[in-house]
């Protein structure tokens, strides 16, 4: 006989039933978690993102303002402290170059018993010369000048003047310059013409070439010698202004002069300027290279030389030191704003802003403020050192290295100065940067 379950029996296992289904149709913690972990967090794009990190610009202008004129003041100074020094460096670079630091004197040695003549073609032969940029000569022809050919007595006007040929080159690599007239050109240098020095024309009375009217004739030698030019003082060959100056073909045609050169001066690069004079004894006269003498560079040289060095050395020292401030600047602006940001960033966790959204929005802001304030930097730092460049006379120089520098070491401090502050903000817990606001 089956056993028929009691009512008793039959109500606890109904009041049971619904219980058991309702747990194995409940969600197990596992599937939870798979469930969360696909939702993922939404990635803000650049635009996004750089219309956040200019939000607290935006919005306190005033601030940003103040913020940005820290870095564009430090930015400015490296721009002013390397443009400022750099044009008055090249203005003493300049100055020394007028010096001819890079220009050599080759002639033979004084006092032999028989003169020794340098060979015809040893300016060619220095022109060969790799680092050589300009070769030229001049050779003493031993011929009288004079006036008049009336003069009674001796000529105390042309006393001390000499009669030199002199190459159609010349001025170019001594840097000597016209006052009146013109110099030899190639058919003046055919013909009997002559330019004098600056010295030498004021001791022969002659005191510009008129241009409307007959040029002045000297009396050199036996010949008479048309005057084409006057020359300004040479300071790289002083010998020259007191110099009557003829055509290097005229002198040979007219004046017997032979060809041979009695001083060559060479221009050579800086860098090879000891290696050239090295070698010049030996090509200007090769068989006897002991019987040329080679003057020593300039002190110019060195000095300008000392000059790089040292304003390079300054240059990187207050670059270095204003950046230095404009970092401090921008980090200390960008923790005060976080703190004055509080709430915003609460805000901004509870409606669902990662950490990182919250770091890259403050560290875009930081960067923003820092390249702003570079660009503002570098144009008040161009016109100010182009303006006391103007003031002073020099020339304007503003080494792009700088510039780039600078606005590139800005947006690094930028960058640096905002990463303390925008961890610091990111790791504000949202009930409590909503509670100290």
């Amino acid at each position: 006989m089956t056993a028929t379950p009691s009512k008793h029996s039959r109500s606890k296992r109904s009041r049971s039933e619904p219980f058991s289904a309702q747990r194995s149709t409940a969600v197990s913690p596992r599937s939870r978690g798979s469930a969360t972990s696909s939702v993922k967090p939404v990635r803000l794009a650049f635009l996004d993102l750089l219309s956040l990190g200019m939000l607290g610009l935006r919005t306190r202008k005033m601030r940003a303002a103040l913020s940005a004129l820290g870095i564009s003041i430090g930015v400015a100074t490296m721009v002013v402290v390397t443009g400022i020094p750099a044009s008055s460096h090249r203005a003493l670079i300049e100055e020394i170059s007028a010096l001819g630091p890079n220009m050599l004197r080759v002639q033979p040695v004084a006092g032999q018993s028989e003169p020794v003549l340098l060979p015809e073609g040893s300016v060619d032969m220095v022109r060969r010369i790799g680092p050589v940029t300009g070769a030229s000569a001049v050779a003493n022809t031993n011929t009288e000048v004079q006036r008049s050919d009336v003069t009674s007595g001796e000529d105390f006007s042309s006393a001390g003047l000499s009669v030199l040929a002199a190459r159609r080159d010349l001025l170019d690599v001594v840097g000597g310059t016209v006052l009146s007239g013109r110099f030899f050109s190639e058919a003046d240098e055919r013909f009997p013409t002559a330019v004098l020095g600056y010295e030498a024309a004021s001791r022969l009375g002659i005191g510009e070439i008129p241009a409307d009217e007959p040029a002045p004739e000297i009396r050199i030698g036996r010949s008479w010698f048309t005057v084409v030019g006057i020359l300004r003082s040479v300071p790289l060959a002083e010998e020259l202004d007191v110099a009557v100056l003829t055509g290097w073909t005229a002198a040979k045609n007219t004046l017997r002069f032979k060809g041979n050169p009695t001083v060559i001066y060479v221009k050579a690069g800086e860098d090879h300027l000891e290696d050239v004079r090295k070698v010049l004894p030996a090509t200007v006269f090769p068989e006897q290279p002991g019987q040329v003498q080679v003057s020593r560079p300039s002190d110019a040289l060195a000095a300008k030389r000392a000059t790089q060095n040292s304003f390079s050395s300054l240059f990187l020292g207050l670059a270095g030191v204003a950046l230095l401030v404009g970092g401090i600047g921008v980090a200390n602006t960008m923790v005060i704003s976080v703190l004055e940001r509080r709430r915003e960033i609460g805000l901004r966790r509870a409606l669902g802003a990662t950490r990182g959204q919250i770091r890259a929005q403050f560290f875009t802001e930081s960067v923003a403020l820092s390249l702003l304030g570079a660009l503002a930097g570098t144009a008040l730092g161009v016109l100010a050192a182009v303006g006391y460049a103007a003031y002073q006379g020099w020339p304007s120089v503003i080494p792009l290295t700088s510039v780039v520098a600078g606005c590139l070491g800005a947006v690094a401090v930028g960058m640096v100065a905002g990463v303390y502050p925008s961890f610091r903000a990111a790791r504000l817990p949202p009930t409590e940067a909503l509670a100290s606001a």
